[in-house]
């Protein structure tokens, strides 16, 4: 059995931004919706990769970063969460230190059509 999905998350083939809009090395949120129950997505970048999750950390539900759009990130490997200093690797999600215990990120699918970011397909 899946998890439901949130009712803001955005479905397959919505535009999230191009892939110049996140910062090589760094992280851009996407939010659908407002407030605290907006769906936020955040794209963390390495060169040509980019990867997506919820923006959401396991630990205490808030979102990684503190102030807009900055996002804490070690060595274009690592995102931190600024709340905790939970520390998460961005190519797969994974908590490496931190408060987060064995709980990661939850993914988001995306994928790339040219320079623009679009939503994926979730597996079932």
């Amino acid at each position: 059995m899946s998890a439901p999905r949130h009712p803001l998350a955005p479905p397959a083939g919505t535009p999230l931004c191009s892939i110049s809009e996140v910062p090589d090395g760094g992280g851009r949120e996407v939010a659908f919706g407002e407030g605290r129950e907006a769906f936020r997505v955040l794209l963390l970048r390495r060169g040509d990769d980019v990867y997506g999750y919820r923006n959401l950390c396991p630990h205490f539900s808030l979102p990684l970063h503190y102030h807009p759009q900055r996002f804490v990130t070690v060595e274009r490997t690592l995102v931190v969460c600024a709340h905790h200093n939970a520390t998460f690797r961005f190519e797969d999600g994974g908590c490496v230190d931190g408060p987060c215990g064995e709980v990661g990120l939850a993914p988001f699918p995306v994928r790339r059509e040219g320079d623009q970011l679009l939503a994926g397909d979730f597996l079932p």
